[in-house]
């Protein structure tokens, strides 16, 4: 039976895959993904909700309510450095016409303030190192929790080198009980490097009332509604993977699973 936590592209052009919260029977997070050929134009707006246009790959004109930001982009290939962003408050129209082959993520969740939209030059971004030996991640915040300039997204990419795991040990992040657990729902966009390979994630709670295992391939999106959420990529193929993240408060604050704790003391 197919995972109701995977979500794979439902076409090849356009918007190829659209998670909103009607569709994931949740609150708080959106999550498209569009492909445009050159020459081709995306176009949104929310109401009621903050978005943060994640440059994949390729190269984009971003207009946002009616202001040209110019050309945004310009990796080709997400394991080839940081991304171009754009953040675009509640109520403005946007749009991206691709100069280039180009592949963006719309990431959305809910806000009220009026503010201003902004680039977010990956000048700008640090890569963090994370974990060691086969747990090893590297991290690149787009919209962490120190920037006070979104109202309830946390964006987040990763590269997981070949053969190793990531979102582990094991943690989760389903509770609203601060300071010690901050409930956040979440989305993994992966890719794949080369792009033909696969990785595992599983979502689970302690009850396993919910236990899925999933085989995902390059260009899947996965939801994490609640529950712990590891992944793990085979030999020869990194992982890339883009979070986006929401809750009711916009920390992140997560409990590891105790069987698995023993690993951070090594």
């Amino acid at each position: 039976m197919p995972s109701k936590l995977l979500v794979k592209p439902s076409k090849k052009t356009g918007k190829v895959i659209s998670v909103t919260p009607k569709s994931a029977k949740w609150k708080y997070v959106g999550h498209d993904v569009w492909k445009l050929a050159p020459g081709k134009t995306a176009r949104g707006a929310e109401e009621r909700r903050e978005t943060c246009i994640v440059f994949i790959s390729g190269k984009g004109e971003v207009k946002v309510a009616g202001k040209s930001f110019g050309m945004i982009g310009e990796r080709m290939n997400v394991f080839e450095g940081k991304p171009w962003s754009v953040y675009v408050p509640p109520g403005a129209k946007w749009s991206v016409t691709a100069a280039t082959d180009c592949v963006i993520n719309i990431c959305t969740a809910p806000a009220r303030k009026a503010t201003d939209a902004f680039v977010i030059d990956p000048a700008t971004l640090s890569i963090e190192t994370r974990g060691a030996g086969s747990n090893t991640r590297y991290v690149c915040n787009i919209l962490p929790e120190q920037d006070p300039r979104a109202e309830s997204l946390l964006v987040v990419e990763v590269i997981t080198p070949n053969g190793s795991t990531s979102s582990y040990p094991s943690h989760k992040h389903d509770k609203n009980n601060l300071p010690k657990e901050s409930l956040l729902e979440e989305t993994y966009y992966h890719r794949l490097n080369p792009p033909q390979g696969f990785a595992f994630q599983r979502v689970y709670t302690d009850d396993r009332k919910l236990d899925e295992a999933m085989a995902v391939e390059d260009g899947d999106i996965t939801m994490v509604p609640k529950g712990y959420h590891p992944c793990a990529t085979i030999h020869g193929y990194d992982l890339y993977y883009l979070n986006v993240m929401a809750g009711p408060v916009r920390i992140w604050k997560f409990n590891n699973q105790k069987d698995h704790e023993w690993l951070l003391k090594k």
